[in-house]
């Protein structure tokens, strides 16, 4: 059986005014030109969706006259129920889940039904598991997202953000790596970066690592985005990055292969993978959302996900309106524990023989945002890891620095006392001290540019975004470090329906944000032409808005959508002078 690169094919597209119709509840939708049919079950504002053919022998549903709760629809062929609204059948109970599509909303609000094909890849040439032994395969972990992994006489390192802040400057390393990872690092026969966000892609490790070793050899899925956008830029001396398609075996030696697979819902830029040594898999999802539109292989010999939480600037960075401290507290709260149950019932399903989180280790330790670390409290994964001992029969471990897992040992005999490997009694485990000072001297170094004397910058920089035609009124306003509009520092409209810069708000109906944003951050990104991730995963902005609307696609754009290369700012300064 051939390998084909796994890609997303459109199934159903609705135009915005058939997307506006669609009711509260089930909705029955044929593709008029295919012929094919669907299920969209619509809750508020969330859409789930799935063809219409039971799983069972791929009979047609219909809506169930027996269910009062408008959630489940029955199968003409044998009545089999299907609650569409958790996508679970529910006769007969306990049998199988609907694969779900991905939903997608495209810049106008209309909406596409996708699905990924092929949909499990790494089914194509199977190997039977052969014994491992003891030492064969060991898992190291480093730090936050980073694994070292021996397989067999070869090394693989998962991305490697060991040293420096994340997201500007508003994330910081939990954990003391081993005093030995640049070592570690410089060994590897490859590196897998799962996507471009600074904690997975750290230009300051990989600066480390360059000096020692350009040619080590990189890996990254093929996404739209591309991950390592922004090396020319970063004067990172890399020479030897390959970016693979999704969803196809990459042959390492006999024994080793690895494959590269892609999120349902961030296609354009998240990543997991499976790596598979002598026919054992182990499965990582990183911080992928659905990752592989939600099928997965079961039964995997490790698998490693994300758990914390805490990720993005919402809601703490927010103010105005329903944002009171206390509404944040119980939002975060409810948030974390639905992150909990939803990681834990993934393992439930899935069932890995061993199971760990990581990829959340990280805290907001400067001064300067000491109330965002006081609020944005995150999952703790021994709480994660007890749920999931209390349903199932998964075997878990919660890394520390330095601690590594022999998979051999554990696949044979879980409660063997040799199977994970604790660091030496007395490792400093916690990071007590960071080096704030060169990080925070090149994000000030922004401050003073001479871009920034003329006040065009602004028309400039915002035409390069190349963002418009969208009924948004936005105020920027440059701050000190406690978000106080700073004295001389810019404070503009921007109105993004014919991009102009009015000196008042407009009188038409608008939607309106109020971005602040401190000026050594702002001033960084804007001059580097960088993602704005920086600022609000970085939680480097204050944010209010009316009416309380998420602008999905302002914020995707200058998230994700950004020109590839930076503003010129050389002919700018030409002209302006």
């Amino acid at each position: 059986m051939s390998s084909i690169e796994q890609t997303t094919e459109i199934l159903l597209c609705l135009s915005p005014a058939e997307a506006a119709n669609l009711k509260e509840g089930i909705n029955f939708v044929r593709n008029k030109s295919t012929g094919k049919d669907y299920i969209l079950f619509k809750n508020k504002s969330r859409l789930k969706a799935c063809k219409n053919m039971c799983k069972h022998q791929g009979g047609l549903f219909i809506k169930d006259i027996e269910d009062l709760n408008g959630r489940s629809v029955k199968c003409t062929k044998h009545n089999w129920k299907l609650d569409v609204s958790s996508m679970k059948y529910i006769n007969p109970p306990g049998s199988f889940c609907q694969d779900e599509l991905v939903v997608e909303k495209d810049e106008e609000n209309g909406v596409l039904l996708l699905e990924l094909n092929p949909p499990n890849p790494w089914d194509s040439e199977p190997r039977s598991p052969e014994d491992l032994a003891f030492g064969e395969v060991q898992i190291t972990y480093l730090t936050h997202a980073c694994m070292d992994l021996k397989l067999g006489d070869k090394r693989m390192v998962f991305d490697p953000w060991l040293i420096g802040p994340a997201f500007a400057r508003g994330w910081w390393l939990l954990h003391e790596p081993p005093s030995d990872w640049l070592e570690r690092l410089s060994l590897a026969d490859l590196i897998y970066i799962s996507h471009m966000h600074s904690d997975h892609l750290s230009y300051p490790t990989l600066k480390k690592l360059a000096e020692r070793r350009p040619d080590v050899p990189i890996y990254v899925g093929n996404t739209e985005r591309p991950v390592f956008w922004n090396l020319n830029q970063s004067g990172v001396q890399l020479t030897n990055i390959n970016v693979v398609p999704f969803g196809i075996w990459q042959q390492v030696d006999k024994n080793l292969r690895f494959m590269i697979l892609m999120d349902g819902v961030h296609p354009e830029m998240d990543t997991c993978i499976i790596v598979e040594y002598k026919g054992h898999k182990i499965l990582h999802t990183v911080d992928c959302t659905r990752p592989n539109g939600g099928r997965l292989p079961m039964k995997v010999a490790l698998m490693m996900s994300d758990f914390a939480g805490g990720a993005s600037g919402f809601p703490m960075t927010f103010s105005g309106g329903k944002f009171t401290e206390e509404w944040k507290a119980q939002f975060i709260k409810t948030e974390r524990k639905k992150l909990l149950n939803y990681k834990a019932r993934l393992v439930k399903d899935l069932q890995p023989r061993i199971y760990c989180p990581f990829a959340g280790y990280f805290v907001e330790s400067h001064p300067a945002d000491k109330y965002i670390k006081e609020t944005n409290i995150k999952n703790d994964p021994n709480e994660l890891n007890n749920l999931i001992k209390k349903n199932s029969e998964v075997v878990t471990w919660t890394p520390r620095p330095g601690a590594t897992l022999d998979l051999g040992r554990m696949l044979k005999d879980p409660t063997d006392s040799k199977g994970i490997v604790e660091p030496p009694e007395g490792t400093k485990i916690y990071k007590d001290s960071w080096d704030f000072g060169p990080y925070l001297n090149i994000l000030n170094a922004a401050i003073g540019d001479e871009i920034f004397r003329h006040s065009s910058w602004i028309k400039e920089y915002f035409t390069w975004a190349g963002f418009k035609d969208y009924n948004l009124v936005v105020r920027m306003i440059e701050t000190d470090e406690d978000f106080s509009p700073l004295p001389g520092g810019y404070d503009y409209l921007v109105d993004f329906l014919d991009l102009s810069f009015p000196k008042e708000r407009p009188s038409r109906e608008h939607p309106y944000e109020e971005i602040r944003s401190r000026v050594d951050v702002i001033r960084h990104v804007v001059k580097n032409g960088l993602l704005w991730d920086d600022l609000y995963i970085g939680f480097q902005t204050r944010l209010q808005r009316d009416p309380d609307i998420y602008h999905h696609l302002f914020w995707n754009h200058f998230q994700i959508k950004l020109p590839l290369t930076p503003p010129d700012w050389k002919s700018f300064l030409m002209c302006s002078g």
